[in-house]
């Protein structure tokens, strides 16, 4: 088959990577731009390069909306495009053109988790499991005919990049599969069960803010979807933000009002947490590691010298130095 590809960042490197080792004819690659946007800067690997070594022809846009890319597509005549983490919507005259039409490869097990940073918003709630949807493409996003599923689990310590390298390693495969399953003409394609759809916005800095109202598991599932080197889950301590790197569900119940620094217990200090903390009922973060601004990490018992005072959402008037 001649294949065209619409792809960014590592997800897109990882899947023309496939395409170029499936014997299947590469004929054209679009990409964005490189970004500043610090999500854009993470998992950075560049889908522009991998072409250019294999003197595959590339397009660069931010959104595919010019005459220009569409002649460049039709001249190209693939039989089908393969797309995966291309940021904007693929017009009908584009993801309808080729003979197959257009897989998309997402990194959640759709119909859950559609749109951005699925990982990141499986762990924050909880999800068992996570993975890898190639689907087809239609006029929703995210929302077409499956063809395959790979899920890989949760586990209790898991933060995000642990489960990043997991599902990026299952890429390969799923397209290798699913180019064999449509050239072969036996792919099977299943419906989207639109009840259980959940549709997800991009992650920015404001989302790694902490609630202390949130519960104490709510929290520490925050800080590992938050791990390095996606920005980290922060508060303010003393008008200073606070980047809070490692931190569990206390082991004891404490009461009082969210954010207070409470008490050390074990390797860490207990900050009261959960929308129903005064009634004393539920645990309170257990926070391990922290780290300034400027770098510097400590451990919480290094840092948290003394008891008393908040960590709150935004930052305070400025206050006497630390002791």
């Amino acid at each position: 088959m001649r294949v065209a590809m619409f792809g960014y960042q590592t997800w897109g490197q990882r899947t023309l990577r496939a395409l170029l080792e499936s014997g299947h004819d590469v004929v054209l690659v679009v990409t964005h731009p490189r970004s500043e946007h610090v999500y854009e800067r993470i998992w950075g690997d560049s889908v522009a390069d991998l072409a250019a070594e294999h003197g595959v022809p590339v397009l660069l846009r931010n959104r595919p909306d010019d005459q220009e890319l569409l002649d460049t597509l039709k001249r190209a005549e693939p039989d089908l495009i393969v797309a995966n983490n291309w940021r904007t919507w693929l017009p009908p005259e584009i993801h309808d053109l080729p003979r197959y039409g257009t897989l998309n490869v997402h990194d959640s097990l759709l119909p859950a988790y559609a749109g951005f940073s699925p990982l990141i918003w499986a762990l924050i709630n909880g999800e068992s499991e996570v993975g890898v949807t190639a689907h087809r493409m239609n006029g929703e996003l995210d929302a077409g005919e499956i063809l395959l599923q790979r899920a890989v689990p949760v586990g209790p310590e898991d933060t995000a990049t642990d489960l990043f390298h997991r599902t990026v390693d299952l890429i390969g495969p799923i397209v290798t599969e699913s180019l064999e399953l449509i050239d072969s003409g036996t792919a099977r394609w299943t419906p989207q069960d639109r009840s259980g759809a959940s549709f997800f916005h991009k992650r920015s800095l404001e989302d790694s803010r902490i609630d202390w109202t949130w519960t104490a598991e709510e929290l520490s599932r925050l800080v590992r979807a938050q791990s390095d080197p996606y920005p980290n889950a922060y508060a303010f301590h003393r008008g200073e933000r606070l980047r809070i790197l490692s931190a569990v569900p206390s082991a004891a119940n404490y009461g009082g009002t969210p954010g207070r620094i409470f008490i050390p217990e074990g390797d860490g200090v207990v900050i009261v947490a959960g929308p129903h903390a005064r009634r004393g009922a539920s645990p309170g973060l257990l926070v391990r590691r922290v780290r300034t601004d400027d770098g510097t990490e400590y451990a919480a018992r290094d840092w948290f010298r003394t008891m008393g005072g908040y960590l709150t959402s935004h930052p305070n008037p400025p206050a006497a130095p630390r002791a």
